[in-house]
């Protein structure tokens, strides 16, 4: 259901995962509508930093040579077959790349907060929700997104600054983890720029235990009513 929300001044970082040229120019891992996404993530990225909300940026990197997974998909050249450290296209998307104080931290797997200390260092800052965007929704975000709500931040999805390999996936990614997103919400760009900017805002929050029984008939309406 729809409720007002806002959200205290200090207390929300912005998140970006996996922004890579790889989901641009890689046949095999395009994005549906990704400059569409590139510029809604402009836009939250513009409000973040007027209204001196922190960034945070992931790269996923896969380096087989350090890294044990047995099922990995491969090439022809033994290299993973996406994301290989290696790869030029593993770089950030120029128009939402890091601003110069602002780091760029590489993951080894799906979800940005599973390991590693980001999640401590947010907690430590007083930090406690977390705008996210990027791709792929139903792999890296879906994962990031639950490992953030388990860890006890508040996720503001930004539904339409995420994206991925079709529509479909994307809206059902969505909905799926607007089904779970205990203490949090889904917004699109212009609510998430209006919430960083301290305004109150109307948002898509669960109530009850998966409220959105979705079909491959009403997938789409219940999507764009969130």
């Amino acid at each position: 259901m729809k409720t007002p929300i806002a959200i205290k001044r200090g207390t929300v970082a912005a998140v970006f995962i996996d922004l890579q040229e790889e989901h641009r120019q890689d046949p095999r891992y395009l994005v549906e509508g990704y400059e569409t996404i590139l510029a809604n993530v402009q836009l939250i990225q513009a409000a973040a930093r007027r209204n001196h909300v922190p960034l945070h940026h992931w790269a996923y990197i896969v380096d087989l040579d350090n890294q044990d997974r047995p099922f990995h998909p491969v090439g022809e050249d033994g290299k993973s077959a996406f994301s290989d450290k290696s790869d030029p296209l593993t770089e950030i998307c120029r128009e939402v790349a890091p601003a110069e104080d602002e780091a760029l931290l590489i993951k080894a797997e799906a979800s940005a907060l599973r390991t590693g200390p980001a999640a401590d260092r947010l907690k430590a800052s007083g930090i406690e929700w977390l705008v996210i965007s990027g791709v792929w929704t139903e792999a890296c975000i879906d994962a990031s997104v639950k490992d953030a709500v388990a860890k006890g931040f508040r996720v503001l999805l930004v539904k339409d600054a995420c994206g991925s390999g079709s529509a479909a996936m994307h809206q059902t990614g969505i909905l799926n983890l607007a089904n779970r997103l205990y203490g949090g919400a889904v917004t699109d760009t212009d609510g998430a720029c209006r919430l960083l900017a301290g305004e109150t805002v109307s948002v898509w929050q669960v109530e009850g235990s998966v409220p959105l029984r979705f079909s491959f008939e009403n997938a789409a309406r219940l999507y764009a009513e969130l």
